[in-house]
């Protein structure tokens, strides 16, 4: 299992961490969004998903990885 924490831009609320939480948990990772340090740590499987995927599901709910 792989582990990284991204920059994400946009998060302010409850709703927010349930979007990005839910859309890094439909490609079968799990993800705990901090909303003080406006990052999402992610715990994947690195051989069934791709970095650039995470952030693609992650960007297409309205957010901003910007790590």
């Amino acid at each position: 299992m792989q582990s990284i924490t991204l920059k994400v831009e946009g998060m302010s609320c409850g709703h927010c961490v349930n979007s990005v939480e839910g859309a890094v948990k439909k490609l079968g990772a799990t993800g705990k969004v901090d909303l003080n340090a406006g990052s999402v740590t992610v715990e994947y499987d690195e051989s069934k998903l791709t970095l650039d995927a995470i952030k693609e599901a992650i960007e297409e709910q309205g957010y901003d990885v910007v790590k």
